[in-house]
Parts: structure tokens; sequence; C-alpha cells
């Protein structure tokens, strides 16, 4: 299955344009009619219709993935603060770890140095 992303508010629009050049169907929530105002709720019921799978620092989705295994795949973004560049060299050197992981995995935390399936 080809994986689709959502790129939540928080992470910057760069990291769904590398996604994008990589081949990945992604959205970034400023691409959305309510940009970066749409509301989590909204942002679950697309993943679930298109399955996306969302990109968040939010702890809000891995709370709700748990509780009700919405949205369709979270990719947990849990590197604290770091420059966007630092961001985008983490993905560009792990997409295939990542698309891997997402094969099998629903929930994948992404630290400073490395990539945990949780559930």
């Amino acid at each position: 299955m080809e994986l689709k992303f959502i790129v939540d508010a928080q992470l910057p629009r760069s990291l769904a344009r590398l996604l994008n050049n990589h081949g990945y169907d992604t959205l970034h929530t400023l691409d959305l009619p309510n940009q970066n105002a749409t509301q989590d709720l909204d942002i679950v019921k697309r993943s679930m219709a298109e399955k996306r799978v969302v990109i968040s620092k939010d702890f809000d989705f891995y709370d709700r993935f748990f509780r009700k295994l919405e949205p369709y795949k979270l990719l947990y973004i849990s590197t604290g603060n770091i420059p966007n560049q630092q961001l985008l060299n983490i993905f560009q050197s792990n997409l295939p770890k990542i698309s891997e992981a997402l094969d099998t995995g629903f929930v994948i935390e992404i630290t400073r140095s490395s990539i945990i399936v949780i559930d």
C-alpha cells in the first residue's frame, strides 16, 4: 500500500515538501481549508477516510490512538524542539526505515536518535 501523510501544524511545511519530493502523497495542514486552525478531530477524520498517516508532535494524537485506535496511523515526533533542518535530516536519512516500520506498525515514534515501533 502506498503511504499517504498529513503533517500537523506545529511541524514545518518543508517536511511535507520533502515527503512529496520522495513520491509520497503528503498534505500539510496549511493545505487544508482551515489551514493551521484545522481541529485535531478534522485531521483524524481525514486520516481515517483517506488512510493517511498523521505526523505530529502533539501528544493528544498519541493518547487518542491508544484510546480510540484513531487516527489511521501515527508518526509521533518526540525530538523536542530542534531546528527544522535537523528534523528534515532525520527524515531524509531514515525514510526507508520509517516506511518499513509503517508497513507493519500503527504508531511509530521518532526521537533524535531512533525509530521505535510502539504498538
